[in-house]
C-alpha cells in the first residue's frame, strides 16, 4: 500500500512522543489485509513493545459482536426483531421510566408507555442509558445502591430506562439485554454461542471475555489522561467470573481479529470461508433503523471515564444494527453510508462497503474520546483512502 509509510509515520509520532502509549492498527479489503502496523508499547510502566497480535479491551466494539449473533436467531425465528421483547426477558415486561426527581431527591418512576423491542435493544432507542452520560440515571443508580455494568453483575441490569421506548436515540446499556436474549434463546451462554457460531468459524482465535494464558501474556495495559496530558497506568481488569457476559462491553481481542469480522460483514455475511449470516441480514443491519431518529452529542457526566462525543458534528448521523452510520462523506473519506463505532478505551473501527474497506485502530487509554486517540485514528484513516485513492480506488464488487 503506497501510504503505509504515511500512517507509519503518523502512528509512530504518537507513540514515540508518548502522547499515546501504543497503537495497533490494521486495514483491510474483503479479500485480504492492506495495512498493519503496531506502534510504542503495551504498557509504559514495562518494557513489552506493542505487536500486531496484542490483545486488548474492546469494550464497546464487542456490540456489534452481539447483534450479529442475535441476528443469526433472527433468521431462524428465534428470535423477533419487533415483538415485545418482555415474554423473552421477563426483566423487560413492565420498564419503568425515570421522569426525574422530586422536591426530596427521590426518583420520580412512571409505567412506559409501550413495550420495548428487540430491534430498540439493538438501535439505543429502548430509553436504556450509560450514566457515564445521563447524571440523573447515575444519581438514581448511587441512590438505590445499583452496581456499575462494568461489574457485570446482574444487579447492575435492574434500572429504570431514561425515556420511552422508541422516542429518542440514547446510548446504553440495551445491547446487555441482546445478550441475555441470544442466552435465553440458544440454551448457551453468551460466550459458548459466540465462541461456536462467530468466532471460530471466523477464525477468531484471539477474542473472548475470559482471558486464556496466551492472551494474557499479550494483554495491552490501561492507561488514563491526566488534564496536563500526562499518561500513567492503572490496574483494570474485567471480573473473568462474571455473573453475566456483557453483550455491550465484555470481549478481550486483537486487531487482526476484528479485522475478520469487519471483512465478513464486507463479504455479505461470509468469512473464513463460512456463511455466517445471510447477505439480506447483513443488509438490514447496514441500513438506518432509527426512522427519523438521529444520533445525539454524548455529554459526559463521568469525566475519567468519558469526553463529551460529538463525532462529525453538523453531520445527521443515524443508526444500524448495531453500527452508527454517517449520512455524508467524512473528512477522511468514508463513504456516506459506512459503518462505524467504538470502545471506552478509545478503540476505533469502520466498515466502508462502497469502497470495499475496513479499518481497525486499537489503543487503551482513558477516558473516551481523547483527543490525541481522535487525531491517530483520523490520520490513520485518511492514509487509508490516500492509498486507495492512489492506487485507483477500490470499489465492492
Amino acid at each position: 500500500m503506497q501510504s503505509k509509510a504515511q500512517i507509519d509515520k503518523i502512528l509512530r509520532q504518537n507513540s514515540d512522543a508518548v502522547e499515546i502509549p501504543g497503537i495497533v492498527a490494521m486495514a483491510a479489503s474483503g479479500s485480504e489485509v492492506i495495512y498493519q502496523g503496531a506502534f510504542g508499547k503495551r504498557d509504559l510502566s514495562k518494557q513489552d513493545a506493542m505487536t500486531a497480535d496484542s490483545v486488548f479491551w474492546i469494550a464497546s466494539m464487542t456490540k456489534a459482536i452481539t447483534t450479529a449473533a442475535a441476528m443469526q436467531l433472527v433468521e431462524q425465528g428465534k428470535l423477533a426483531l419487533d415483538a415485545p421483547i418482555g415474554k423473552l426477558l421477563p426483566d423487560l415486561a413492565a420498564p419503568q421510566v425515570l421522569d426525574g426527581f422530586d422536591a426530596k431527591g427521590e426518583a420520580k418512576l412512571r409505567p412506559a408507555k409501550s413495550p420495548i423491542t428487540l430491534r430498540q435493544l439493538m438501535t439505543h432507542t429502548a430509553g436504556f442509558c450509560y450514566d457515564m452520560w445521563n447524571g440523573d440515571m447515575g444519581t438514581y443508580l448511587t441512590k438505590a445502591g445499583i452496581p456499575g455494568i462494568i461489574t457485570c453483575q446482574n444487579a447492575a441490569l435492574k434500572t429504570p430506562i431514561a425515556s420511552d421506548p422508541g422516542t429518542r436515540w440514547e446510548y446504553g446499556t440495551n445491547i446487555d439485554f441482546v445478550g441475555k436474549a441470544v442466552e435465553a434463546v440458544s440454551g448457551k451462554k453468551l460466550d459458548a454461542y459466540l465462541r461456536d457460531h462467530l468466532f471460530a468459524p471466523l477464525g477468531m482465535n484471539d477474542t473472548g471475555f475470559k482471558l486464556t494464558d496466551s492472551m494474557r501474556k499479550r494483554l495491552v495495559g490501561m492507561h488514563t489522561r491526566g488534564a496536563d496530558g500526562s499518561l500513567a497506568t492503572f490496574e483494570f481488569e474485567l471480573e473473568q467470573n462474571p455473573e453475566f457476559h456483557m453483550g455491550g462491553g465484555g470481549l478481550y481481542g486483537t486487531a487482526g481479529d476484528y479485522i475478520k469480522f469487519t471483512q465478513m460483514i464486507l463479504n455479505k455475511g461470509r468469512g473464513n470461508g463460512n456463511q455466517v449470516l445471510k447477505a439480506e441480514t447483513v443488509a438490514a443491519m447496514s441500513q438506518n433503523n432509527i426512522g427519523d431518529l438521529v444520533v445525539t452529542k454524548m455529554v459526559s457526566a463521568a469525566p475519567p471515564y468519558t469526553n463529551d462525543v460529538d463525532l462529525y458534528p453538523g453531520m445527521v448521523k443515524k443508526w444500524g444494527l448495531s453500527f452508527l452510520i454517517n449520512t455524508g462523506k467524512t473528512p477522511e473519506g468514508r463513504s456516506p453510508g459506512s459503518l462505524a463505532w467504538a470502545g471506552l478505551a478509545n478503540t476505533y473501527f469502520w466498515i466502508d462497503p462502497a469502497r470495499d474497506v475496513a479499518g481497525v485502530i486499537l489503543m487503551q487509554v482513558l477516558p473516551f474520546a481523547d483527543g490525541k486517540c481522535l487525531e491517530a485514528f483520523a490520520g490513520f484513516e485518511r492514509g487509508v483512502y490516500d492509498g486507495l485513492d492512489a492506487a485507483g480506488g477500490r470499489k465492492a464488487a
